[in-house]
Order: structure tokens, then C-alpha cells, then sequence
């Protein structure tokens, strides 16, 4: 597929820079972006709007707006867009390698370690991760509340969701959830102004943007019909006790990157629900890695390769990392591309504005859903622990420390008290 390509602005745009020039410049974004999605967005920012010119604000502002209403991690969209700008197809794949692989390899390296020396998992340190994970979801649940919850219908769709996930936790019911919630909003909420930001031509044509929109489509509801289909022996009567898991945790994991709406601690429920429920990862190394992930750059979706790297063959290890780190991410490149040519158009539909304000609500009760078990669960066994988890909170919430300055102290506190 050529780089050049005729955009609405009638004419072809032919993308400026390298995929290696891209690639270096995330690489070293990757390595040094602490603090989540909204610090990852004020970084590339201060890049590609201030000091290299790649962007100017007003497309900068657009672009983040449409990386906000879309499903999937909005820092790492953002990236894929401006690397597909910048250095056409090839760029957008090397923006992402370079902003995900550091973070990815360090929580790979660290679910080998645990898998080795198992007796890691009964050690203070780890429970001083499992803690520091209470506090920093609270704090998610907190500020998604404030952002998203901002009337009484809105927070009763969050109480709701809450309740639901509580009552049947599983995959099935978080997506019924969403769609119940994107209803909910479509006929309760008012819809909000969309904001009056500039056209960009992108250099990805209708076309491209049709087939990558449709190839999302077809992983998305294909991919649970080949699964039962290898379950029930029809699809492939010879492999399917070999292909039938390793499917079903590629379909799993995509779901997840394709349904998430609110930021990257949403994913923490569809996760949880793939991975802990049928034995794959248990609940404590579920948690101690969610820990660790607060403690690395990056975007919080390479928690995927933790999880990956630590289950039971057929997955395990770095093979086991980097397939379920490509099954997650790959929703967000397809999304990204196929909704840059329509973006323009579907942001002032009001039915599409109140659908996700009913999704973000509804997401805030998954994600305290999940804050309940398996975050408090799994991490609280006593005075001592609580103790622990209320001063990360209060580091976080009101004393402003970045996240990795909580996760040492929480691990250093746990190895010498806990």
C-alpha cells in the first residue's frame, strides 16, 4: 500500500520524515514516559507540537480528541497516528514498537522471574506490589468518577455496571454491560458540544480506513466463532486440543484492547476475568503484576506481556509475552487508521456522543468492580496492608508523588514490614 494517497483535501500527501527517524524519536518516549496516558499525551505534545514541528496544535488537539472516543489505549493511538503521518505505514509500526518495547521487555523479564523463583510470590516486596495496585485503582476509580459520573443518571449507570460485575463476573457480562451502558446513554444523557478543531488530511484514504474498520469487525466477531468451533470439534477435529486455548486467549486479549473505553485501568477487569478465573495466571501474580506495571514507562496495556510471559504452556515466557502484547495493541492500530478518513463527520453525531458518555459511566463500574476483587481481595489481609495501600493513596492523590515513587516505596515498605 502506497504512502501516498488522496486525502479529502483533494490531492495526495506524501508523509515527511522515516519510519527509523520515527522509530528513534518514541524509543526514547518509551523509555522515559512515566505517569500514564494523560502524562504520555503532554509529552508528545512538548515533541511533535513544540519542539520538532510534526504537528501543529490544532491538528495535535484533533487527533487526541479522536484517540479519546475511540475503544483502546489513547496514548499509544496517538503515537500510532503520528508515526503514520510522519513515516507512513512503516512509521505507525515503528512508533509503536518503540513506545511500547521498553516497558513490555521489563514486565516480561519480571514474570520470568517470578515463574522461576516461585518463592518470590511470598515475599514482602511482592506484597508491597499487590498493596500499591489498591491505591493506584482507587485512585483511576476516583478521577474516572469525577470525569465521567457528573450528574445522577451518570453515576447511577456506574453503580449499576458495579453491581452487575459483582454479582456474574465474567467476559460475557462485561461486554453486555458496555452495551447495555451505551444504550442506557443513547436515550438518558444530552449530548456535548464537540469541540471546533481543524481538518487534517491524513495519509490513509476512505478506502484503507473501510478495510481496516472491516478487518477489526471480522477479529472481533470472528475470532469467538473459531473458538467454539475448535471447542466443539468441528473446525479443526485433529488440532483443536492444541489450537482451541491458544485461540481463545488470542480472542480474549483482543476483546479486551477492543472494548476498553475510559484508559488504560479499565483493561484490568477483561483481563482479569480471561486470565485468573480458568487458573492461567493466579490471583496474587495477577495483582503483583498489575504493581509492577505502575512502576515502568509506557503505556499501561503492555501489562499484556506480563501476563503472557507468565502462563502455562502454550503460552509462557517471551514468546507467551509478545503474542499477547501484538493481541491487544492490534485493535488500537486498526481502530486508529480506519477512523482517521470518517473522523470529521462521526464526531458530531449526537446518537455516537451520547452512546460513549453512557460507555464511560459504565466503565467506571467495571473498573470498581475489579477494585473490589481482585485488587482488595486479593492484596488486604490485615491492619498492616490497609495501612499500606492508605498511604500510597494519599502519596497519589494529595502529596502529587509520580507512580514509580509510590510502587519503591510500597515494595521497600512491604519487604521490611510485611
Amino acid at each position: 500500500m502506497s504512502d501516498a494517497v488522496n486525502t479529502e483535501s483533494g490531492g495526495p500527501r506524501t508523509p515527511e520524515g522515516s519510519a527509523w527517524e520515527v522509530l528513534w524519536v518514541f524509543l526514547r518516549l518509551g523509555l522515559t514516559s512515566f505517569g500514564g496516558p494523560v502524562a504520555h499525551l503532554g509529552y508528545f505534545r512538548t515533541e511533535f507540537v513544540e519542539r520538532r514541528a510534526w504537528l501543529d496544535e490544532r491538528s495535535y488537539a484533533e487527533l487526541v480528541a479522536l484517540c479519546q472516543f475511540l475503544p483502546g489505549p489513547a496514548s499509544s493511538q496517538v503515537g500510532i497516528a503520528v508515526g503514520l503521518a510522519r513515516g507512513g505505514w512503516w512509521g505507525s509500526l515503528a512508533a509503536w514498537v518503540g513506545f511500547t518495547l521498553p516497558s513490555a521487555a521489563l514486565l516480561i523479564a519480571f514474570a520470568i522471574g517470578l515463574a522461576r523463583y516461585e518463592t518470590w510470590l511470598g515475599s514482602g516486596a511482592l506484597q508491597g506490589l499487590k498493596v500499591v495496585a489498591v491505591a493506584v485503582v482507587a485512585q483511576a476509580v476516583w478521577g474516572m468518577a469525577k470525569a465521567f459520573c457528573t450528574d445522577l443518571r451518570r453515576a447511577a449507570l456506574a453503580a449499576a455496571a458495579a453491581a452487575l460485575m459483582l454479582a456474574w463476573p465474567s467476559a460475557a457480562a462485561q461486554g453486555g454491560v458496555i452495551a447495555v451502558c451505551a444504550l442506557a446513554g443513547r436515550w438518558m444523557l444530552q449530548p456535548a458540544a464537540a469541540p471546533a478543531v481543524a481538518q487534517r488530511p491524513w495519509p490513509v484514504s476512505r478506502r484503507a480506513g473501510f478495510v481496516a474498520l472491516g478487518v477489526f469487525l471480522g477479529l472481533l466477531l470472528g475470532l469467538p466463532l473459531l473458538v467454539t468451533g475448535l471447542e466443539s470439534g468441528w473446525a479443526s477435529p485433529l488440532w483443536s486440543p492444541v489450537w482451541s486455548p491458544v485461540v481463545a486467549m488470542l480472542d480474549a486479549f483482543y476483546r479486551a484492547g477492543a472494548l476498553v473505553f475510559g484508559g488504560g485501568h479499565v483493561v484490568l477487569p477483561l483481563l482479569q476475568s480471561a486470565v485468573v478465573p480458568g487458573g492461567q495466571v493466579s490471583a496474587s501474580e495477577f495483582v503483583a503484576g498489575y504493581g509492577a506495571a505502575q512502576a515502568v514507562p509506557g503505556p499501561l496495556f503492555t501489562f499484556a506481556a506480563y501476563l503472557g510471559a507468565a502462563m502455562d504452556p502454550p503460552f509462557g515466557g517471551w514468546v507467551g509475552g509478545l503474542v499477547c502484547l501484538l493481541a491487544i495493541f492490534l485493535p488500537a492500530w486498526l481502530l486508529v487508521v480506519g477512523a482517521l478518513p470518517f473522523w470529521n463527520a462521526w464526531r458530531h453525531r449526537p446518537e455516537v456522543q451520547t452512546a460513549l458518555a453512557g460507555i464511560n459511566a459504565g466503565v467506571v463500574g467495571l473498573l470498581a468492580a475489579a477494585w473490589v476483587d481482585p485488587v482488595w481481595s486479593s492484596a488486604i489481609r490485615g491492619g498492616a496492608d490497609l495501612a499500606l495501600a492508605v498511604a500510597c493513596f494519599a502519596l497519589l492523590m494529595w502529596a502529587r508523588w509520580s507512580p514509580l515513587a509510590v510502587v519503591t516505596v510500597a515494595a521497600l515498605a512491604g519487604w521490611a514490614f510485611l
